[in-house]
């Protein structure tokens, strides 16, 4: 299923190239906290002006403006760091420009063929770099395939061989860790990963559906009582599955969150919680096992906090995650999102072999195993 990249398309020497980018970056303000998205594709955008493109379009989405103008969602604060960028490679940036953002327009999320036209208008090549979308059936996706020759961008292609290395070859032991909320998002990536992985790590608020499914007390965690069942038949699985022996709590007259007002008491418990408390983290124990599995590991992949680590009183478990990749001797992958953000705060981001750019699209590829925009660009015309 070799995906079609840069070298493989016709001369780019005085074509005009539409470059579908995931420039989705975190604002506050109006203003751009992490620029690792806006950063990664200008590999992709020099190779085209260095061979002689006329003119590269690069175009976007930016948050959930709802299919309208929405000046919160300005593409105007990454169009400024772009051509910053550009310059700072010594990139003819007059010939980039950039479109407003995708989502502005209803047709981009729904598909619709009148939107793929007005994207491919004069356009002569298309290169795909925004894995975090390739799972995504949107206009720009998966419409301009279909009329241009296309390929894959240098970020996307990276995404693709290093998930294709988890799931072909990785080197053993290979750990997965999964957290984040609810298990029912991640329940079919869970269960593609116990055919491939040695030892599953659970944390995250979701590990207190597994915890209920061994019959321990949960007191006012998060719990999905509807997937205690599917918990608990992954557990008897042949892949041994970890989960926290001991948690770190919050009273139930206690808040949480990033802010200083947060309150209540704050406790160590072992693996049940009692009554009307609520689990915010695993505890250290649970942390240290965890990082010392990591630590033997050949491969790991970390996908999903281990706590809610916004509030500083429960950010202990998943920075012991954190920092047991980033000692790690072996291939080390984050899967993004908030695992990747995470990495980010603790200033270590720089210390592991890969971070995605797409959260939810690497869980998809490792679950499915391909994606809509990558079937697009095998089935593009050349």
């Amino acid at each position: 299923m070799k995906l079609p990249v840069l070298e493989d398309l016709p001369s780019t020497d005085g074509k005009r190239v539409l470059v579908r980018c995931d420039f989705n970056v975190p604002m506050s303000g109006g203003r751009i906290t992490d620029d690792l998205r806006i950063r990664l594709p200008i590999e992709t955008i020099t190779w085209l002006l260095d061979r002689g493109a006329a003119k590269v379009t690069a175009c976007s989405h930016l948050g959930r403006p709802k299919g309208r103008p929405d000046p919160r969602y300005s593409m105007a604060p990454v169009r400024i760091r772009l051509m910053e960028l550009l310059e700072a490679a010594g990139a003819d940036a007059g010939r980039v420009e950039l479109l407003e953002n995708l989502r502005f327009d209803p047709g981009e999320e729904k598909g619709s063929p009148g939107t793929v036209e007005r994207l491919i208008a004069d356009q002569d090549l298309y290169v795909d770099d925004a894995f975090g979308a390739a799972h995504r059936i949107h206009a720009s996706i998966v419409g301009p395939p279909q009329r241009l020759p296309s390929a894959a961008g240098r970020v996307l292609a990276r995404e693709v061989e290093v998930l294709d290395t988890l799931l072909e070859g990785p080197r053993r032991p290979f750990v997965a860790v999964i957290g984040g909320s609810k298990v029912s998002d991640k329940l079919g990536v869970i269960e593609a990963l116990l055919s491939k992985v040695d030892t599953l790590i659970v944390g995250g608020g979701m590990c207190f559906t597994f915890l209920a499914a061994q019959g321990r007390q949960v007191g006012a965690s998060l719990l999905e009582a509807d997937q205690v069942e599917a918990c608990g038949r992954l557990l008897e699985a042949s892949t041994p599955i970890l989960v926290p022996e001991d948690l770190t709590v919050l009273s139930p007259d206690g808040s949480f969150g990033a802010d200083a007002t947060s309150s209540g008491e704050v406790r160590q418990v072992g693996a049940d919680v009692p009554a009307g408390w609520l689990g915010l983290d695993i505890g250290p124990g649970t942390a240290a096992r965890f990082s010392d599995v990591i630590a033997d590991a050949a491969t790991v992949l970390w996908n999903g906090p281990m706590g809610v680590f916004e509030d500083p009183r429960f950010a202990a478990g998943t920075r012991a995650v954190a920092e047991a990749m980033a000692s790690s001797r072996g291939f080390t992958v984050v899967g993004g999102g908030d695992s990747g953000a995470a990495l980010s705060a603790f200033g270590l981001a720089d210390r592991v072999d890969h971070v995605s750019t797409g959260g939810g699209a690497s869980l998809e590829y490792l679950e499915q195993g391909d994606l809509p925009g990558l079937r697009a660009l095998r089935d593009s015309r050349q």
